[in-house]
């Protein structure tokens, strides 16, 4: 299977100070098409710096990270950019819809952003319907509940057909039904459109409808003998 992802002996650090404190300390991880993946660990493990590098939100500090064939470790703010635009999908635990549009005016301008998928309106449509939207399309947002705005969200992010979705607590400002209906949707996505996602959560039922669950600790990946795989070639390991 294709690997979609991965990260070779990714580290970052930032400096506090006059203080250098690593977030990640060598993370290697292969991702495959298709994965649902789930990643949990304490507050300031690494979790959300994992997901911002490789989402090319920041450079690490060394190491590689490659999304679907392109290496964007090195790369300049302007490539970073570029592939984001391209392969990636954000979702966050904050909406981040525009007040003053409606659903379908959020979705309308991320695909005009994005510029791709345009004027493919049967994708446009089933995304609304697997979502469960077409009746809110010309709601604003102060006109929708917490999880009909989050549901918006990812909708946007998807609707330009990205390689990976990345999800930093998609759940964490719903209640438990809202948080299900998201869950839900999002293992519809990943079974409908094959859609590779990685979802950082804190709640392991979230974390219970991936398909694979990686755990992070003090800037590592805790390995489990099912995820090890020793590239012969490369002599490494990986999760």
């Amino acid at each position: 299977m294709k690997t979609i992802l991965e990260t070779i002996d990714l580290t970052k650090s930032y400096k506090v100070g006059k203080v250098e404190v690593p977030a990640l300390r060598g993370v290697s991880l292969r991702v495959r098409e298709g994965e649902f993946i789930s990643i949990m660990g304490p507050s300031g493990c690494g979790k959300s710096t994992l997901l911002h590098t490789l989402g090319g939100l920041c450079q690490p500090t060394s190491g590689r990270v490659i999304v679907d064939g392109e290496e964007i470790s090195a790369a300049a703010d302007s490539v970073r950019t570029d592939v984001r635009r391209r392969k990636i999908g954000f979702v966050f635990q904050r909406f981040n819809l525009l007040p003053t549009l409606t659903a379908q005016g959020n979705l309308e301008i991320a695909r005009e952003i994005y510029g791709k998928g345009t004027n493919d309106r049967q994708h446009f449509r089933e995304i609304l319907t697997l979502l469960g939207l077409e009746s809110k399309v010309r709601h604003k947002p102060s006109e929708l509940s917490g999880g009909e705005q989050q549901r918006v969200a990812i909708a946007r992010a998807i609707i330009n057909r990205p390689s990976i979705l990345l999800a930093d607590e998609p759940t964490g400002n719903l209640d438990t039904e809202n948080s299900k209906i998201v869950l839900n949707m999002l293992q519809e996505l990943n079974r409908k459109f094959n859609q590779t996602i990685m979802m950082i959560t804190h709640n392991p039922e979230a974390a219970a409808v991936a398909g694979r669950l990686i755990e992070m600790r003090d800037g590592r990946i805790i390995p489990h003998e099912h995820d090890v795989t020793w590239d012969q070639q490369e002599d490494k390991i990986y999760i």
